[in-house]
């Protein structure tokens, strides 16, 4: 397996936090973002990437206040793992790491899957 300690990779997700423009973080809202190890075996699928939890900002109403906020994981297992696979060095990590991050923040601003496949955000 490719060889990264757990706070190596928390800085590349930090770092691709720090990528996305400020002109869209400034509109996140009520959520945060965490480094899991595994996906949990209720997500259905162990070699998952990243997962959002929560109520995108489309879909929040007048109800929405005082509500927990939204969860964003990226998996630090899985993500190494399809590196390895795939051949690929911390360069490819740093890649998929910002792909995933963009790709669970697109859902907490309600773009789907196949919308974020079209972009490359797969």
């Amino acid at each position: 397996m490719l060889e990264m300690t757990r706070e190596e990779f928390e800085e590349l997700v930090g770092e691709a936090l720090d990528r996305v423009p400020s002109e869209l973080t400034r509109l996140m809202d009520n959520v945060a973002v965490f480094v899991e190890d595994e996906p949990p075996a209720e997500a259905g699928d162990p070699e998952l990437l990243g997962l959002y939890e929560g109520v995108p900002l489309t879909e929040r109403g007048e109800w929405y206040a005082g509500a927990l906020p939204d969860r964003i994981s990226v998996y630090m297992g899985p993500t190494l793992r399809m590196c390895e696979r795939e051949g690929g060095g911390r360069e490819l990590v740093v890649e998929e790491v910002e792909i995933t991050v963009v790709h669970e923040i697109a859902h907490h601003f309600g773009i789907d899957d196949e919308r974020l496949h079209a972009l490359g955000y797969g």
